[in-house]
């Protein structure tokens, strides 16, 4: 193991972790006014509606696929019946359907950003740039949907499994023999994506952590009808 896969796959993770949590917080005690997506739909509505619904339905998508993915016990899914052949092939296909449909979502608002001169002219350096960022991070992925498909044994994809289960216990140097020697793109893909942690507190994407749940179980409005006359 080289001194950049201990710190790469090691030592960056929590540290990107540590600058998103703690980061998020100091924003939100000290800047509560700036916690917001700073929505553009006044200037155009049309593509915005479009490129929104799916890039969001596409990123939930993929959020609960590698949250679940990876961090499940290989124990837990052979207990269910999943093979990790089987659990291969449905990785492969859900995140293929929802990264496809994340890319058209964020294609969309990304040339919205750049090509329309009144919202290019209102957007902030960092709203660019997380947006390219996200565009980078979905190829990465869509790419290794490709490269997985020449192991469908998915040896990869444990180890892939096994690097973040042993981060999330604090095994850092397990988590790096573990990933050592994947291909270049899942490594890749890890690294930008711990680096979108960083960023996370400095960008409009910290209106993830105040999406409005409550209104799922909150009691109904009353409205009462307009009585003619």
């Amino acid at each position: 193991m080289s001194h950049f896969s201990i710190f790469a796959f090691g030592i960056y993770p929590y540290i990107a972790m540590a600058v998103m949590f703690i980061g998020s917080w100091i924003r939100y005690d000290r800047e509560q006014y700036t916690w917001k997506t700073s929505s553009s739909q006044l200037l155009e509505k049309r593509q915005l509606h479009l490129g929104s619904v799916l890039f969001h339905l596409g990123i939930i998508g993929i959020f609960f696929g590698h949250f679940v993915g990876l961090l499940t016990p290989k124990a837990v899914w052979h207990v269910l019946g999943v093979s990790t052949e089987f659990k291969q092939l449905l990785a492969m296909g859900a995140g293929g359907l929802f990264g496809l449909i994340c890319f058209a979502g964020l294609t969309i608002l990304i040339r919205r950003r750049l090509y329309n001169p009144r919202i290019r002219a209102t957007s902030k350096p960092m709203d660019i740039i997380i947006l390219l960022m996200l565009y980078a991070q979905l190829i990465l992925g869509l790419i290794s949907i490709l490269v997985s498909s020449g192991h469908l044994d998915g040896a990869e994809m444990l180890k892939l499994m096994s690097w973040a289960q042993n981060i999330m216990t604090f095994n850092s140097m397990a988590a790096v023999e573990a990933i050592d020697d994947v291909n270049i793109i899942f490594k890749l893909h890890v690294i930008l994506g711990m680096t979108l942690f960083v960023v996370f507190p400095f960008s409009r994407l910290v209106h993830m952590l105040s999406a409005p749940l409550q209104y799922i179980g909150r009691q109904h409005q009353i409205v009462r009808r307009k009585v003619s006359r």
